[in-house]
């Protein structure tokens, strides 16, 4: 049941009933709330100021320094298909007699940006990532995955990092991907040594770790077929032997 109203604050017109005591409720408890709520914002915002947000600094951990590291391998087919799987291979060897707190690769060129007018997103696919870098951890119950699986994944957009590397240890970091958009590509990639930026990676010469692929994606994957006498999927057409 809805309190009485003040007879000031009746309308004149009709109203169904109750509205003119949520007339009387807007004009009043929001307008004035709202000081109270500024108050209360502005005091819950200089307690996190003072106290960092409620937690420590992120790099606060990650050791500052220069880490040796090199890409002792990288593959990623020079000529795919859309519609056609393919996987990006990264092999990283920590090349120096420390180890890295935290080996991360990013891999900026899985997306590009539309021109295109009105979209709710400019970012569109070139791969779509079926699984990154990492193990796929096994979840306690069945669920379907927001991100693509390998627990390789980070904060950070298209950056995998799989932990600490000892020196003189390799890492793999693998993509298996799936063209979406055809067209000549490059995708480069970058090695870090650490997810903070405090900790940085370089070739012995000095120089940055990374590198670039070209790549040439057909706007249809060539024709196979399964061949009946040997279940294998071979190049061309099927043709049935008369």
């Amino acid at each position: 049941m809805h309190p009485p109203c003040a007879a000031e604050s009746r309308p004149t017109g009709p109203l169904q009933a109750g509205h003119a005591c949520e007339r009387h409720w807007y004009r009043g408890r929001i307008v004035r709330g709202r000081r109270v709520f500024s108050v209360t914002l502005l005091c819950a915002c200089a307690g996190l100021i003072a106290s960092g947000c409620g937690g420590a600094r992120q790099d606060a951990h990650e050791p500052s320094g220069t880490f040796t590291l090199q890409v002792v391998k990288s593959s990623f087919p020079a000529a795919q298909a859309v519609a056609r799987p393919a996987t990006l291979e990264l092999v990283v060897r920590n090349g120096g007699a420390s180890t890295a707190p935290n080996v991360a690769v990013t891999v900026d060129s899985f997306y590009y940006n539309s021109t295109f007018p009105e979209l709710a997103s400019r970012q569109r696919p070139i791969w779509v990532i079926e699984r990154g870098p990492g193990e796929v951890p096994e979840p306690p119950v069945q669920s379907e995955a927001v991100s693509p699986p390998g627990g390789g994944q980070t904060a950070y957009v298209n950056t995998w990092a799989l932990g600490p590397l000892t020196a003189g240890s390799e890492r793999t970091f693998i993509w298996r991907v799936v063209p979406v958009t055809p067209g000549q590509r490059t995708v480069h990639f970058a090695v870090a040594a650490g997810l903070a930026g405090k900790a940085k990676a370089a070739l012995a010469s000095g120089g940055a770790v990374g590198g670039e692929f070209s790549i040439d994606i057909a706007p249809a994957p060539p024709a196979t077929h399964v061949d009946p006498l040997t279940g294998r999927v071979v190049p061309g057409g099927y043709h049935a032997s008369s």
